[in-house]
């Protein structure tokens, strides 16, 4: 049972409400389906939790649910909340559209808000810059105006030179991204024998665990495409995403990432537009994906993550396929010391038949 948020690596938190998994603050459950998300209250993001850790887990939930008075559903989807403080949503049979609102609607809308705060700080501090400087003794068109700049200049060079995201390319080799790095990535059109893809601008592999304040010169590019691609689209397009998005982006990015069920699909599209767009592109270099619409970039954001959750779904199915040939196998052996002889060979004449 993991504590910590798969996406951004915070504490999910705890609870007292659900006895076998007593972890998160917000739990979305699929009792249809069998499955269990711990929702991260800081980013947002739904942590499918193990397999083997949810069925009673989801008992407890569905049973809470229906006791609870202070919820809000849809014919689709429920909200509650439990007089411990836990948050539990309910997921009947929604639509595709619908679930995706509702799963990425608060992780957009809490980015906005965190980004209308942040600039809204920095106004404010420019602002108290005329009435706290001659007090402190400082002037506004000297050191006081350096200092705003300062701060300003420093926290771009953290946001810049800080490591966004580590991932591998198709020789398993790992590219540390920086948050200057992502804006330079390019969106590959898919050619005849391959599919789209992304050219990643990265920092040397041996540089991983430096320090974001040490300067690095050399700086690399690497070409990754398919199930590789979509794996590293996962953890860059938060970044260039990470302003959020009203209401209305989110419907309409809802809408583009729900045209086609398979999400390469979706990327293929939007890599083969971004080659056409003069206006996404940069002076020749290609497709940028940081010029790419918001709308598009939330939607791609959206199926990158449904991929990785049905890729770790198709895991399970392994799984669950290999427990069920070693039960098969356990019950044949059971059933087979029970048998008289007799009887076994004319079953073994049958089905050699």
């Amino acid at each position: 049972m993991y504590s910590t948020c798969l996406f951004c690596h915070t504490e999910l938190g705890a609870n007292e409400a659900v006895e076998h998994f007593p972890i998160g603050r917000r739990l979305a459950f699929d009792a249809a389906k069998g499955r269990l998300w711990v929702v991260c209250r800081r980013c947002e993001r739904w942590n499918l939790t193990p397999i083997e850790e949810r069925w009673e887990a989801i008992e407890e939930c569905e049973r809470s649910y229906g006791e609870t008075k202070l919820r809000v559903s849809t014919d689709q989807i429920g909200l509650a909340r439990l007089a411990e403080g836990l948050e539990l949503v309910r997921i009947g049979k929604p639509q595709r559209p619908e679930f995706a609102a509702w799963r990425y609607g608060d992780q957009f809308g809490r980015r906005r808000r965190k980004s209308i705060i942040q600039g809204a700080a920095i106004l404010a501090g420019a602002a108290t810059i005329p009435f706290l400087g001659p007090a402190l003794g400082i002037s506004l068109g000297g050191i006081g105006g350096l200092i705003f700049n300062a701060a300003n200049m420093s926290r771009a060079v953290y946001r810049d030179r800080r490591v966004i995201a580590r991932v591998h390319d198709s020789d398993s080799n790992l590219l540390v991204v920086r948050g200057f790095d992502i804006r330079q990535t390019v969106m590959l059109e898919p050619t005849a024998h391959d599919p789209w893809g992304l050219r990643i601008k990265h920092r040397p592999h041996s540089d991983h665990a430096a320090s974001w304040w040490r300067y690095a010169k050399d700086q690399g590019q690497t070409d990754i495409r398919g199930e590789d691609a979509m794996h590293a689209a996962a953890q860059l397009l938060p970044a260039l995403n990470a302003t959020g998005a009203s209401s209305k982006q989110v419907k309409d990015a809802v809408i583009l990432a729900t045209e086609y069920p398979d999400p390469s699909t979706v990327f293929d599209r939007a890599a083969r537009l971004a080659a056409t767009k003069r206006s996404w592109n940069d002076f020749g270099k290609g497709a940028m994906l940081a010029f790419i619409p918001k709308d598009l970039r939330l939607a791609l954001e959206m199926v990158s993550h449904e991929d990785s959750e049905r890729r770790a779904l198709e895991g399970e199915l392994y799984l669950l396929e290999d427990a069920w040939k070693e039960a098969e196998e356990i019950a044949g052996i059971s059933d087979d010391m029970f048998l008289p002889d007799d009887i076994t060979s004319k079953l073994d004449q049958m089905k050699a038949h």
